[in-house]
């Protein structure tokens, strides 16, 4: 057992996104979850027996490559004609943030809830997205280090539209020197000696280092990884696709339809609209784009889906019972719904998945000797002049205090002139603008003591860069192979753990509330 401590918290999103997680949103919105296990049950019968799924299995097999622990669950599923949950991701580098691994971890943890409630096999399969070509999100990650954050960028950009299966990752020695390093005296090798076999070579692709790195650490928990580029994948979704085209008029005015009907409620669509384009795309040569309506497209045309259409495929592929979302992916199916229902398809389930935070030991002692607690790291700057001014001698921090006060009186001690006169806006204006003016002063003292406690502002940038790198969501932000060099391996085992409470409550039906547990 590792000495990190797992703070599970709410997952957030935009008010459309919490709508959805509340289960308040219109029906054909989003697709409500069973109720129970029995309706778990009903549900899992349904999928297992709504295709040939020997048939795609077979053919999906070469684009999952599963082993270990990971081929074994496979295996189990499709003997017994079992079911899965998915979740996924876009490739990051070195893996990407903490939510890549929580993802993975949070759906198998509703696999096993699952099971455990109907009898029926169920596995969890990430679906590793190496069809999208978002070079900005797939060439950045962020280490903490003592005193703060660094980012870790990939240099060798490759021609926009370029699919991360197709895009080198270049020569990434100095990331790897500054990965190695903010992993410090790592007791673990295995997460830093993993990423280096991934992303060693300078003429493997963004895409495939991903999927490698994924299924050297998620397979052995027994977690398989689908290659979204690999050319199975292509094959199986290409009559979803072709569908999709066939009816792509009707999916674009169900799409400004269902944009139409948001906007009344008072939200913004995840996706925007836009008019003229399909949800698919080509891909020509080592490119993709966006096929616009009504578009022929050649026999010899790799197809892929657009964000809203990927869940269907997903959907029509594999034996899926759930999909594991997060705030921004739940906001997406108030669209994905209108593309299913456009198309005659069934909806996915999609339900929230679990979110954390870590807290590593050397974080925590630093947030005790501060006297501060994780939450007081999220505003930027705040902490900082909280600290500095407990910092200010006492003195100082009273002759601030009785500026103001003099200022806030200044009306009542001039006595009656001002009104008589007809300029009490005068007086009310010189007060605003003095009271400015000792602001900035405060404000300055407040910067100068900070700079005379850099000690404990280094501290303070040791814990901000651990929690809320570059003023972000940790789990949204942060690189988790550090941590995992430092703690060992076994952490994942552990945010499977802990993701079990989220999970077990959707599939008993009962609303799953998580809140971040305070510092000892």
């Amino acid at each position: 057992m590792t000495d990190v401590r797992i703070l599970s918290e709410p997952i957030g999103g935009s008010p459309l996104s919490l709508l959805m997680q509340r289960g308040e949103a219109p029906g054909d919105w989003l697709r409500a979850p069973p109720a129970g296990p029995e309706g778990w049950r009903e549900r899992a019968g349904e999928r297992s027996r709504a295709a040939d799924w020997d048939a795609l299995w077979n053919l999906l097999e070469p684009a999952i490559a599963a082993t270990g622990a990971a081929a074994a669950r496979l295996t189990r599923v499709q003997r017994e004609g079992g079911i899965v949950v998915t979740t996924g991701q876009q490739p990051g580098l070195f893996g990407g943030p903490i939510y890549t691994w929580t993802k993975a971890m949070g759906a198998l943890a509703l696999a096993d809830a699952i099971e455990r409630a109907t009898g029926i096999a169920t596995a969890a399969i990430f679906w590793a997205a190496t069809d999208d070509a978002d070079f900005a999100e797939a060439s950045s990650t962020v280490v903490a280090r003592a005193g703060g954050a660094d980012r870790l960028v990939q240099q060798d950009a490759p021609e926009a539209g370029t699919p991360m299966a197709l895009a080198p990752v270049g020569d990434l020695t100095a990331p790897l020197a500054r990965l190695s390093s903010a992993c410090g005296s790592g007791a673990d090798p295995r997460p830093l000696d993993a990423v280096a076999r991934a992303y060693g070579d300078p003429r493997r692709t963004v895409g495939d280092a991903y999927v490698e790195l994924l299924r050297s650490l998620l397979s052995p928990l027994g977690v398989p990884v689908i290659d979204a580029s690999h050319p199975a994948v292509a094959a199986a979704s290409r009559p979803v696709l072709e569908d999709a085209l066939d009816g792509a008029q009707a999916i674009e005015r169900a799409l400004e339809q269902r944009t139409t009907a948001l906007r009344a409620a008072g939200f913004e669509p995840q996706v925007e609209d836009m008019p003229g384009l399909a949800v698919v795309f080509a891909r020509e040569g080592a490119r993709k784009r966006r096929l616009a309506v009504n578009e022929r497209v050649a026999p010899s045309l790799i197809l892929t889906p657009n964000v809203l259409l990927r869940p269907i495929v997903e959907h029509a592929i594999l034996p899926t019972v759930a999909y594991w979302a997060g705030p921004g992916e739940l906001a997406y199916f108030a669209q994905v719904s209108a593309v299913a229902a456009a198309m005659g398809r069934p909806l996915p389930l999609a339900v929230p998945r679990w979110s954390c935070t870590l807290l590593e030991p050397h974080v925590e002692t630093v947030l005790q000797r501060l006297g501060l607690q994780p939450d007081d790291l999220r505003l930027p700057h705040a902490a900082e002049r909280r600290l500095a001014r407990e910092a200010m001698a006492p003195r100082t921090a009273s002759g601030i205090a009785a500026l103001r006060a003099d200022l806030a009186a200044l009306e009542e001690r001039l006595g009656s002139e001002p009104p008589e006169l007809g300029l009490d806006a005068v007086v009310r204006g010189a007060a605003a603008s003095l009271q400015h003016r000792v602001d900035r002063l405060e404000r300055r003292l407040l910067a100068g003591v900070a700079r005379r406690e850099s000690v404990k502002m280094r501290d303070l940038g040791t814990a901000r860069g651990a929690l809320f790198p570059f003023g972000g969501r940790q789990e949204r932000t942060l690189n988790l192979i550090p941590t995992l060099a430092r703690h060992g391996l076994e952490l994942l085992g552990e945010l499977h753990g802990a993701a079990a409470g989220h999970a077990e409550a959707i599939v008993g039906g009962a609303p799953a509330r998580a809140h971040a547990a305070p510092v000892a």
